[in-house]
Parts: C-alpha cells; structure tokens; sequence
C-alpha cells in the first residue's frame, strides 16, 4: 500500500495542477491510493461563489475550493480510471478559533460526501504564517506558543476532522530560525503534548507531511519527537502526505515517511473511507 494522503490541484488557490492529471500522474507513479485535500482557509479566504470579497493574485481571486465543481470532476475521474487507482475525497480545513462556526457549517453541507478531513492552523487572528503577517512584531518564543496555543483551543473545540495536519508547521515560518537556530522543542513539549491527547481522545489521527523535506528542515513535519511522543501517549492514528501542489511534489518521500514510523514502533499506516480509518500494517 502507497497511498498520498495530502495532494492538492488546481481546485486548491495555490495550485494549478489539474485534478484529472494528479489522478493520472499517480498511476503512472504506482500510487495505490490519494486523497485530494483542497484547501479551505475561512477569515482570509471567501467561498469561491463570493469571489467579490477575495483579494486577487495573478489575475484570479483567491478563495477556497469551489467544493461542488471539485467533487463532481473527482467523480467524473473516478469513472474514468476505474480499477487502476483509488481516489478519495478530502478537504485541508485551515481552522481559527475564530472561525469554527463556518467549518462546522461547511462540514454538516457536505456530510457523507468526504473521506477525509485534515485540521490545519495556517492563520490565526486572520494573519497568516507564509507573508508573515503573524509573526511580526512577535519575538520567536511568542511565535510558538501563540501556535500551538491556537492549535490546542481549535482541537478542545472542534470536531468532525480525521488528522491534525503538518502539526508543527509553525517552524517551516519561523523567521528566528536561520540566525537563531531551532526554536527548542522541550519548551512547547507540554502544549504539544496536551494537543496529542486531546486528539487521542477524539479518536483522532495526525499525518506525517512529507514536504518538510523539500522545505529543507531536515526533517519530516511533525518531528521525530512529535512522532515518538505522540506513539508514547498511545497514538495509533497515522496518515501520509506529500502536500502536493506540483507535478513534482506526487508521492514524494512516502517510502521514507513509512520507514521512519515503522522504526518508532507505528504498526502501519492509515487510509479512510467516509470517516472511517483502515489500518495497513508494514
């Protein structure tokens, strides 16, 4: 089993990368298994059918995923592949506490109709990480543990998703990094620490997002510590995703993501099917 559980397309603001062409890439990469996860950002981001209130960036408006022409191109695709590959229907829900009203709206709209559901912080108080809005006029200290403080109130408060995605994101943004070095684990260790249960105890899953690599972090997003201390609370729940947004991002270090689990101890990796997880052992 090879599965990309975090593959985004043109129906994702920041992508290009048509859905029926990811679908063919994938077979021809031997992929057994994707799940597109298109991106919905509320507080930053309009529904693509009020595209007057959305900024415009290189001649389009940004907004979130246009979910009915996004579901029935998936369809149509499924119809046309038949047999070769599976093809899943997620969303990357970029959560604020601010904002969790609209996401259970969202959620309760398309009932039935989704398999998978990643929970995202990309923006909290509507500014967001990759223009670095959030982080200024904020020491490093105050970056991290504002994060993860928001990660932890959107997880005590929200429901209806399947894995926390990329769950220490905040270090790809972190602008101390470079001449500061790496923001130290053990001083949010806790705040982590309580996100992981509380997920646990939803009987919620996290992912292992493979684009860390590309990122240069040298690392997997979340960490290995992330990992082993969410495997030492008792978490079993585990997804894989590359963050595709490129030809060239597809499938890219799955193999080595399931390597690194199966060497902490994880028994497999997990798909879903209508919310509900399925256990691929190693």
């Amino acid at each position: 089993m090879l599965a990309d559980y975090h593959v985004h397309t043109g129906f994702s603001d920041d992508s290009t990368y048509p859905l029926q062409r990811v679908a063919r890439d994938a077979v021809r990469l031997n992929l057994d298994e994707v799940c597109f996860t298109e991106h919905v950002d509320y507080g930053v981001k309009p529904d693509w059918d009020q595209p007057a209130t959305a900024r415009f960036e290189d001649g389009r408006p940004v907004t979130n995923c246009p979910y009915e022409p996004y579901l029935a191109e998936l369809e149509r695709v499924r119809g046309e592949l038949g047999g070769k590959i599976t093809l899943r229907a997620g969303l990357e829900l970029g959560v604020q506490t601010t904002t969790l009203d609209e996401n259970r709206a969202l959620l309760e709209r398309l009932a039935g109709r989704l398999d998978f559901v990643i929970c995202s912080v990309h923006q909290v108080g509507d500014l967001e990480f990759w223009n670095g809005a959030f982080q200024e006029g904020r020491t490093q200290d105050q970056i991290h543990r504002a994060y993860y403080e928001e990660l932890l109130g959107v997880v005590e408060a929200f429901d209806g998703w399947s894995v926390l995605g990329h769950l220490d994101l905040i270090r790809r943004y972190d602008p101390y990094a470079r001449e500061a070095g790496a923001y130290p684990f053990a001083r949010v260790r806790d705040l982590v620490a309580e996100i992981l249960r509380r997920a646990i105890e939803k009987d919620r899953g996290i992912e292992v997002n493979t684009s860390g690599i590309r990122y240069g972090l040298g690392d997997f997003q979340p960490s290995r510590e992330v990992l082993a201390l969410y495997r030492d609370l008792g978490g079993r729940v585990v997804t894989v995703g590359s963050d595709s947004h490129k030809p060239e991002h597809l499938g890219s270090y799955l193999r080595l993501a399931y390597r690194e689990l199966e060497e902490l101890g994880f028994a497999g990796v997990c798909t879903f099917e209508h919310g509900e997880p399925e256990l691929h052992r190693f």
